[in-house]
């Protein structure tokens, strides 16, 4: 098995669209959570979103969208797009660039393309919309390619000329890290050498509103309590979109380019609750699994685990389900490994979830500090005995684990060590 790691990292989110201004958001504990704009139209009593500062996607024609100058959409790429392919996109510009990468590294049968979203609702609805108002003749053809689950696919892969494996992963908040998970074992098998991995979502009133109906949102006005991961008054979850984009590389190509990396992938594990189609497992069994086999692939004791990044959206029933998962697996004492949910800054990203929380891992194993769980006031007793960490330290984490779970609890574990260890 080949060794994997992280060579290129590229981020558009709610607390930043450059590592410089993630790291010091979670440097700072700074979130990245604002009102509804007036564009959402009425949506109470749900009234906060991380939100994706400059870039203005509202309106339904992409000709229209507005974006950094510093990146370069060309016109026909901008109309087969949704919100979180313009996010992708440039993302994904990013981390080529970080990982130093020209397009004939990019384009090539040895590198391949992994992709998570949930599709984009937003165009979706125009175009269905536009076609019981007006014909079907007047969708625009590009509708399908820009609003299905594929679409960070179709439209990567042709913009960036992918010439190995591509496929998009679809298990709700656990696809980005399945996407990262069978890339690495893609890679670790010799069938490619390099793998791009983007995980992005809308963030919209579309894709972020609908959860409210099954009460999973918090309700909250108040930026400071609205996101606030194991404390005992969370109510919900801030929905949030963006893209995170990752370039893993074998061993031989980090040697051969002499590239600088954030982070090995060590392994991972994936189970399943086999319990219900919309709540975690009370006991966090399927979580429980998936930290073992992790831990199992690739021979490390859960008392070697410096830090985790917890899946821990903010919702009661989740928040404890693996409360109780890490209880199993690390034990309770001081002796086990920090713990916090940078969601609490971030908000939850949906299905880019496990990319952006792999990201900030690689990052935060890079720059030497351990992100800190923000907004708790008073700290959930199911917690006790777990070292859930409040403020950021300035410590490596040599070996760091992060959990993602999705509907049908379907859960994933990656574990990623620091390259100076």
């Amino acid at each position: 098995m080949k060794k994997v790691f992280i060579t290129g990292l590229g981020f558009i989110s709610s607390i930043g669209n450059s590592q410089s201004q993630v790291l010091n958001s979670l440097q700072e504990l700074r979130h990245g959570f604002e009102p509804f704009p007036p564009s959402f139209g009425d949506c109470k009593p749900v009234r906060l979103y991380g939100a994706i500062k400059d870039f203005d996607t509202r309106s339904v024609d992409p000709e229209d969208w507005t974006y950094p100058e510093r990146f370069e959409i060309p016109r026909m790429q901008l109309r087969t797009m949704s919100p979180h392919v313009l996010y992708a996109s440039v993302a994904v510009q990013d981390a080529i660039l970080d990982a130093n990468l020209d397009a004939a590294a990019v384009s090539n049968s040895r590198t391949g393309l992994y992709t998570a979203s949930a599709g984009s609702p937003y165009i979706q609805h125009n175009q269905l919309s536009l076609m019981d108002k007006k014909g079907v003749m007047r969708c625009s053809p590009y509708g399908v390619v820009a609003s299905t689950v594929g679409t960070l696919t179709f439209n990567l892969g042709a913009s960036l000329k992918i010439l190995g494996a591509s496929c998009g992963m679809a298990s709700a908040c656990a696809s980005s890290a399945h996407a990262l998970g069978f890339a690495y074992d893609a890679i670790a098998l010799g069938r490619q050498d390099r793998i791009l991995v983007v995980g992005a979502e809308d963030g919209n009133r579309e894709s972020i509103v609908p959860f409210a109906g099954m009460r999973a949102l918090s309700v909250s006005d108040d930026p400071e309590k609205a996101s606030c991961p194991f404390d005992t008054a969370r109510s919900g979850f801030v929905g949030t979109g963006g893209a995170c984009a990752l370039v893993l590389e074998s061993e031989e190509l980090v040697k051969q380019r002499q590239s600088n990396a954030y982070a090995q992938i060590l392994g991972w594990g994936q189970a399943s609750d086999g319990y219900s189609p919309a709540m975690s497992h009370p006991e966090g069994a399927g979580l429980v699994r998936s930290m073992q086999s992790a831990l199992d692939s690739c021979g490390v004791a859960p008392s070697e685990i410096n830090y985790v990044n917890a899946h821990a959206t903010s919702t009661y029933v989740g928040d404890l389900s693996e409360l109780e998962a890490l209880k199993t697996v690390f034990g309770v004492g001081q002796s086990g490994p920090l713990i916090s949910s940078t969601k609490a800054l971030t908000g939850h990203a949906l299905s880019m979830a496990g990319a952006l929380e792999a990201g900030i891992c690689s990052l935060s194993i890079s720059e030497r500090m351990t992100p800190g769980s923000a907004h708790i006031k008073e700290l959930d007793p199911a917690a006790d005995g777990l070292n859930i960490c409040r403020s950021t330290a300035q410590n490596e984490p040599k070996l760091a684990l992060s959990n993602s779970s999705g509907f049908g609890g379907s859960n994933v574990s990656l574990i990623f060590k620091s390259c100076r260890a």
